[in-house]
């Protein structure tokens, strides 16, 4: 068992839980939070970067905390997408494996509504929900929150920005005396309003780490293209990484599916999550990432919540983030547990100018990514093309006639002169297509 976490005040079947986990020592967010958290009555704001162990931080004492000789929901854990819920959810099982007493709870949206109002019509403590459908419940007099001690906030920079309305009407649900725990990479405006309005006026405030909130084992590297040669870039750089995976960042559900339509052309490996997906779809292609099925991720920011993979070797902001938190979450899927990592922005000419803005707000630098030369562009789009051919399904419906007279046009070529021939053909139609425009 941890004498590390013992040392914070975990009790042993915590403990031997994190023992099972092969989790010994404490981040620096669990060293400052749960101590606190476990003998405080203010209210807690817990500020570290994205991968640092913040479920355990505010789990840990959560669990201890619960009166299992309550049966009421003692808890309710407010994230902004599923996956994150799932995530915290599948880790406060498995802290609270030795507490058989403790009963967690999943409410997230995306999924048949009926099984969980037959779930949290059993004793639950701890509720972890997104908004919508914790609302939903409530609207359905499904679920009582009117006698919770403690709300919760994770990735409160998301919920505040983009789960405004809906927090406000779950928190006007919840008695006035309860205890919040928000926790966030990033302190902006809007969560330093959230703050004002649904916190108290005692509030303890740790810090981890911030005055580097990129993640110290990141290198954090820019590119300048033209629009046009936006794509090919980045299929180039895509192959000098083929067979690790990595996550690519899109401003809208339009343009994540635009770049995920071209790579599936191209033949990546790779897989598209948003908003407007069905939830099952997103599970799908959630597993498969995580499986190794498929190697790359284009996704929006919020949809990309609760990715807990840690061998994402790279991360590649296809546009700019408006805001220089949602940058601290996207790198933050590189890297994690102590890992390299690398992200890379592809920057139009008018936009090299906010890096240094970046930089100046965020504590980390940037340097230039080299540019491949047109002729190496060139050469990797020659290979796509060999993989699109390689990767192409045979078509059984061509007449056998004409199959065995193309078949007469190359049989006598060898294996290495019919591929000189296609290559020679490929170079040839695109030298004709380039010379056309």
């Amino acid at each position: 068992m941890s004498t590390q976490f013992a040392h914070l005040g975990i009790n042993k079947a915590i403990l031997k839980a994190l023992s099972d986990l092969k989790i010994e020592i404490p981040t620096e967010i669990q060293q400052k939070s749960i101590p606190v958290l476990l003998t405080s009555q203010d209210d807690f704001i817990g500020l570290a970067k994205t991968g640092t162990g913040k479920t355990a931080a505010f789990g840990l004492p959560l669990l201890q905390l619960i009166d299992t000789t309550n049966s009421k929901i003692q808890a309710v854990i407010l994230v902004p997408t599923r996956e994150l819920g799932n995530q915290i959810f599948n880790n406060l099982e498995s802290f609270a494996k030795h507490l058989p007493e403790v009963s967690i709870a999943s409410v997230c949206g995306g999924i048949p509504i009926k099984p969980q109002i037959e779930r949290v019509q059993q004793t639950t403590h701890i509720l972890v929900a997104t908004p919508g459908r914790l609302i939903d419940l409530i609207k359905r007099g499904a679920i009582n929150i009117k006698e919770t001690n403690y709300l919760i906030l994770d990735e409160a920079d998301e919920m505040a920005t983009a789960l405004k309305e809906g927090l406000e009407e779950i928190v006007s649900q919840l008695p006035k005396n309860r205890k919040t725990w928000l926790f966030s990479a990033t302190m902006p405006g809007t969560v330093k309003q959230l703050v004002q309005n649904y916190m108290s006026k005692k509030v303890t405030q740790v810090s981890a780490s911030m005055e580097i909130v990129g993640n110290a084992g990141i290198n954090h590297q820019y590119i300048v293209v033209n629009p046009i040669e936006k794509l090919e870039v980045l299929m180039h750089f895509l192959s000098s990484k083929e067979g690790q995976r990595g996550i690519i960042f899109c401003k809208t559900k339009a343009a994540v599916n635009k770049l995920a339509k071209n790579l599936a052309i191209n033949r990546f490996s790779s897989g598209a999550i948003h908003g407007s997906l069905t939830q099952p779809i997103r599970d799908r292609i959630m597993d498969q990432f995580r499986a190794g099925h498929i190697n790359i991720l284009v996704a929006t920011d919020l949809a990309a919540r609760g990715i807990d993979v840690k061998e994402i070797s790279y991360v590649v902001n296809y546009h700019l983030p408006d805001v220089h938190e949602t940058y601290v979450h996207r790198s933050g899927r590189t890297a994690r547990a102590g890992a390299e990592g690398f992200s890379l922005t592809i920057l139009q000419q008018e936009e090299v100018q906010e890096i240094a803005e970046f930089e100046a707000a965020l504590g980390i630098k940037f340097s230039k990514f080299k540019k491949p030369s047109a002729s190496s562009i060139e050469d990797n789009n020659a290979y796509l093309w060999a993989k699109q051919i390689f990767k192409t399904k045979p078509n059984h419906e061509i007449a056998i006639e004409l199959k065995d007279k193309i078949k007469t046009v190359f049989h006598h070529l060898t294996k290495e002169e019919l591929i000189e021939k296609l290559m020679a053909n490929y170079f040839l139609q695109n030298k004709t297509e380039n010379t056309k425009v």
